[in-house]
């Protein structure tokens, strides 16, 4: 699982540009409100039309943004994978763009995220005069919203994957009973989990798994760094493909005789097309799992 729609590549970052942000819609409880010129953190965004020439720094937003309004991108980071046969020049990674090659391109919109992008890349960005659209995603509803906002900004003409995915996880509402309690591995050495108000939290609290750590841990993280003999009660470990590729070989033996699963990263942390499986694609992996042998740590 590489978080390209949330939490980054490498060594995942606990806090991105949002230190200084307006609360975004979709996070429980509250609420934000914005203007159809306002990113989601409620920076105004300047635009003398519809954009023609976008880069986009998210990954699962490349995809989105490939499908929906195709030959907008003009460039994007070297981590954005999908889709496959994207030909446009790549602006270095997610964590480091390369700032001067995106100045060059020129573009009218540059697109990033709150977590996966760095603030002073923004801020460099928008010093130089190049517009930057924000969005914030903690949640599938917020992920909804934001993706609704930014095809509207982009004027994009296909949006009748948007429609499929709510239709998708209509059938998935908060508050579904629980059936495991689990911990979310997204690194090793040191390890760190999922924390606090994550879109793949919600996706998998939407499918009957709790998060163990989901208050964040002792610091109140979104990311905590927990050594495994700490965790706390759960009769689940997840271990997504990415960012850390986790597989059969690497994650599982540190923890002998518990409930281990292994997932699709991206269907459990790319928000645009790929919610439109995401159901399916970790439910059968939970029912895989289900059938197996189970070890509650306490």
């Amino acid at each position: 699982m590489m978080l390209r729609g949330g939490v980054g590549y490498g060594q995942p970052a606990t806090a991105g540009i949002g230190s200084k942000r307006v609360v975004p819609a979709g996070r429980p409880g509250q609420t934000c409100e914005v203007t159809p010129d306002h990113d989601d953190l409620g920076h105004p965004v300047p635009l003398a039309g519809a954009p023609r020439r976008v880069v986009s720094l998210v990954p699962s937003l490349t995809e989105a943004i490939a499908r929906s309004a195709p030959g907008l991108l003009l460039g994007a980071t070297d981590w954005c994978v999908h889709p496959a046969d994207l030909d446009v020049p790549r602006v270095r990674g997610t964590k480091n763009p390369h700032i001067a090659r995106i100045r060059e391109l020129a573009p009218d919109l540059v697109i990033a995220n709150e977590e996966e992008n760095r603030r002073r890349d923004v801020e460099a960005l928008r010093a130089a005069g190049v517009p930057v659209w924000v969005t914030v995603v903690s949640s599938v509803d917020s992920a909804l919203q934001s993706l609704e906002r930014l095809l509207a900004v982009l004027e994009a003409p296909d949006r009748e994957w948007l429609e499929q995915a709510r239709h998708a996880w209509a059938a998935h509402p908060p508050g579904r009973p629980t059936r495991h309690t689990a911990v979310v591995a997204i690194w090793r050495r040191p390890w760190m989990w999922l924390g606090r108000d994550t879109y793949a939290g919600d996706v998998l609290a939407r499918l009957g798994v709790a998060n163990a750590l989901g208050d964040g841990g002792a610091g109140g993280e979104r990311y905590p760094r927990v050594d495994p003999v700490d965790l706390p009660a759960h009769d689940l470990v997840v271990l997504p493909d990415e960012p850390y590729a986790f597989n059969a070989d690497d994650g599982p033996e540190q923890f002998p005789g518990e409930r281990v699963m292994l997932v699709d990263g991206q269907a459990l942390t790319w928000y645009g097309p790929r919610m439109i499986d995401t159901p399916a694609v970790v439910g059968r992996a939970l029912t895989a799992v289900s059938l197996g042998g189970s070890a509650i740590r306490q």
